[in-house]
């Protein structure tokens, strides 16, 4: 990844802070190795003010991801192995995870645009095609065509009825009870 850990620390916070399976214990356990093992990142004051259970356990995560990208590189790298080792389902489902992972499975179009949604040209499916189609074919036969040329029109015109509107149906029958027509 090309990105800095500070970089995409700015990219997960977000989903960092609005992650409800980050709750106090966990935050807790976080600021507890990075102050234990990295007291240069997270010292023992820094520590207690981050833990201070009078503060919501939001406020507090998102006055410590703040605090580590201050601090730089190594301290944001340092909050994913603390991450990493302590909530692996968060540390897998962030945004900047996701993404690599992703891009490590199709190296070769990763810069293509990939459409999030499916564009839908009409909401009716395909029997609404179906009825305008045989809409059209029978507006084509009853215009165009020569009656006695085309002996089984009236009766594909029947069948083509069967799935379309009350008065194109209406319509479709006429013509086709009509006879030759004109």
């Amino acid at each position: 990844m090309s990105d800095s850990f500070c970089e995409q620390l700015k990219t997960d916070s977000w989903f960092l802070k609005s992650n409800r399976r980050l709750d106090t214990e966990l935050v807790d356990k976080i600021i507890l190795q990075l102050n234990r093992i990295y007291p240069q990142i997270l010292s023992d004051k820094e520590a207690t003010k981050f833990r201070d259970l009078d503060v919501p356990t939001c406020v507090r995560l998102a006055e410590l991801l703040t605090h580590l990208q201050e601090k730089g590189e190594e301290a944001c790298r340092e909050f994913y192995r603390a991450l990493h080792l302590h909530v692996e389902e968060v540390y897998f489902s962030l945004p900047t995870r996701l993404r690599h992972r992703r891009e490590s499975v199709d190296p070769v179009h990763r810069d293509v645009f990939r459409p999030t949604e499916r564009h839908v040209l009409h909401e009716q499916g395909p029997m609404f095609f179906l009825s305008c189609f045989s809409a059209v074919v029978g507006a084509l036969l009853y215009y165009y065509g020569d009656v006695k040329a085309v002996s089984g029109s009236s009766s594909a015109l029947g069948f083509a009825a069967l799935g379309i509107g009350r008065k194109v149906r209406e319509v479709l029958i006429w013509y086709t009870e009509d006879g030759l027509g004109r």
